[in-house]
């Protein structure tokens, strides 16, 4: 099934485009995730905008600082080879914010910022929140499971892939991914 044109995706950050460190704020422990420079390498050959969608509570929580979640983000930046722009939510989960993932917040200013509707967005991440903040968007989400997701998470995802390559490739070649 081809789906509609691709402006721009958005990638969850931890355990989506680099190992999940709990509140990492040291740039030294970012590790890309297995696919994660070549899925980007393809979207900038295909043109196709790029950008990160990230709940750091850790910052509210008094655990990490905006200026180590930075070091960290453009650590990461420097080993995927660039993406198009960073958004990131500081509030802890009872805060009852905007952009805190699944709320629509983070996808929307992150579109916002490529210039392109979130409707034309797909966000792609490892646990239900990723799809809920694309779905309140109005974008599309595919959850890419890792260690962490949920087997609920995976039974109710509507469309998945097994790997963040696959997934870009399958979102490159216009097709949906395969129900579990």
């Amino acid at each position: 099934m081809t789906s509609r044109a691709l402006a721009a995706l958005l990638f969850d950050r931890d355990g989506t485009l680099i190992e999940d460190v709990p509140y990492n704020g040291d740039p030294d422990r970012v590790r890309p995730m297995a696919g994660a420079r070549g899925a980007l390498d393809l979207l900038r050959a295909a043109g196709t905008p790029t950008g990160v969608v990230s709940n750091q509570s850790g910052i509210a929580r008094g655990l990490l600082t905006h200026a180590e979640v930075r070091r960290v983000n453009e650590r990461a930046d420097e080993l995927l080879g660039g993406l198009d722009t960073w958004v990131y939510c500081p509030h802890a989960p009872d805060a009852g914010c905007a952009c805190r993932k699944p709320r629509p917040g983070l996808v929307v200013e992150a579109a916002r910022r490529l210039g392109v509707d979130p409707s034309g967005c797909v966000v792609i991440g490892d646990i239900a929140a990723d799809l809920g903040a694309a779905r309140a968007a109005g974008a599309r989400g595919v959850l890419v499971p890792t260690a962490a997701t949920l087997p609920d998470e995976v039974a109710q995802a509507p469309d998945t892939a097994p790997d963040l390559l696959t997934a870009v490739r399958r979102l490159l070649d216009g097709t949906r991914g395969e129900r579990p």
